[in-house]
């Protein structure tokens, strides 16, 4: 074809690859750009997202909440009994799990797997069949841990008798948080499994590791937990998947404190032995801490920063501040990443876990780039780790100083999820998840990438402006 252009004509194509070949063929150049339209190319969403752009009450309402979120300061403070610290729990026979809310019948298998190991654990039916028949009689209700300001990992199961973390959030009026104790790896609650040997290890982790955890916060005295998270992002850990750096910090605490109680030497050495075992032992206190710095800056009116982000094994839920404990769901988006041998795609659960919580917070997948090891359990490359930390950067308010990536020359962590921003850019966020077996009790098969799913922002959005006509 003959060059239509006397002077060489360059455009920038945002459409379809064809677009840019006519060009190229006519003698001009086209510069491909990735770009899609906002919103999902939602119409509804993409009208409620333009009237939320650049409204200078929701930028001061987004400061507001960014300031209680980098003002705040988890301190662990205590240890109880999830029926003293929660007293619902106490009243009837509820079970909290990991995500937005769902019925039994919807629930995934690991989940459903874990509710039937706590109310074995609780005692309240003497085998698996009966306590099946519990549930299907209506005695044994279900509702989320974030709905009583708590967290847990995977299944995310707490019952009455479970020993939580309790952290304080001393500038915001020392509002409490809940996480439930981390059992390790293998054949665990958190994964569906039920066996006995499971039931053993909850009932030895709500007496003697429970006792011994409490009796050294008396010794030790409250314990920040952003320092330990902040010198963890130096030593290699992202905080969520990887916590090796985070626990071991943490022992340099404890076990002075521990040899300093009155527990006997013989508890004292199981205890350090467990915690030595298992280093995601700080994934709970991690999400704890998460939990309790975006507590901060929830219910605040005109904020379009999201508080929550959560998995439930079928759904993706989350929660705006200015939107209160409202619910935004979509189906949970698949996880890419590297099985273990013998495991593929089709073993798999589908995203599930409240520890979402740590991106929400700007760690975790967000901080990627100050774990290249990470990629050797969850995909990629290190290169792709600090390109999915700088991405971050586009749809947040902006960065939590207390958190520095040394490969982003000490850049603060990309915090405060804007969701106009997700919507406007296109640009989801992005959660290094383990993967759990689709079975209950199979366990851990995996570990990837994910993202939180676009229709959940487009919603939120539509009933965020929905909320300001009225």
């Amino acid at each position: 074809m003959k060059a239509l252009f006397t002077q060489k004509l360059t455009v920038l194509n945002a459409g379809l690859a064809s677009f840019a070949s006519n060009i190229e063929r006519a003698g001009g150049e086209a510069i491909a750009m990735n770009w899609q339209p906002p919103a999902g190319g939602d119409r509804q969403g993409g009208l409620a997202l333009a009237e939320l752009l650049n409204q200078p009450e929701i930028e001061l309402a987004n400061q507001t909440a960014m300031e209680r979120y980098l003002a705040a300061q988890p301190m662990l403070v205590d240890v109880m009994l999830a029926g003293e610290a929660i007293p619902t729990l106490a009243e009837k026979k509820l079970i909290l799990h990991a995500g937005p809310p769902i019925p039994w019948q919807e629930m995934c298998g690991p989940v459903q797997g874990a509710i039937l190991g706590a109310i074995l654990f609780e005692k309240w039916a003497d085998d698996l069949e009966q306590a099946e028949a519990l549930i299907h009689a209506g005695e044994v209700t279900f509702e989320p841990c974030h709905h009583f300001d708590a967290v847990g990992p995977m299944a995310g199961i707490i019952s009455r008798s479970m020993p939580l973390w309790v952290v304080e959030n001393p500038n915001n009026g020392n509002e409490r948080v809940y996480s439930n104790f981390n059992e390790g790896l293998g054949k665990v609650l958190r994964f569906g499994a039920n066996s006995p040997a499971v039931i053993e290890r909850l009932e030895w982790m709500g007496t003697e590791l429970a006792q011994a955890m409490k009796a050294m916060l008396v010794q030790s005295g409250p314990i920040e937990l952003k320092p330990i998270m902040a010198q963890a992002l130096h030593m290699g850990d992202e905080v969520h998947n990887r916590n090796a750096a985070a626990t071991g910090l943490l022992l340099k605490q404890l076990v002075p404190a521990l040899l300093n109680t009155a527990e006997p030497k013989e508890q004292i050495q199981r205890v350090i032995s467990f915690i030595t075992a298992n280093d995601h032992f700080f994934l709970n206190l991690s999400m704890a801490a998460c939990k309790c710095m975006l507590k901060a800056a929830e219910n605040i009116p005109n904020s379009t920063m999201v508080t929550v982000m959560a998995r439930n094994g079928v759904n993706f839920g989350i929660r705006l501040s200015g939107t209160g404990n409202t619910w935004f769901q979509a189906p949970a988006n698949p996880v890419d990443g590297l099985f273990f041998p013998g495991y593929g795609v089709e073993d798999a659960a589908a995203d599930l876990g409240d520890s979402a919580i740590t991106e929400t917070a700007g760690v975790g997948g967000f901080a990627m780039a100050s774990s290249p090891a990470i990629v050797k359990f969850v995909g990629g490359t290190p290169i792709d780790a600090t390109n999915n930390s700088r991405a971050m950067q586009a749809i947040t308010l902006g960065g939590n100083p207390a958190f520095t990536l040394p490969a982003l020359n000490f850049a603060p962590t990309a915090a405060g999820i804007d969701a106009r921003k997700v919507a406007d850019h296109s640009v989801l966020p992005i959660i290094n998840t383990g993967i759990a077996h689709k079975q209950a009790g199979v366990g851990q098969i995996g570990a990837g990438i994910t993202t939180a799913p676009m229709q959940c922002f487009v919603d939120a959005l539509q009933t965020f402006a929905a909320q300001r006509e009225h």
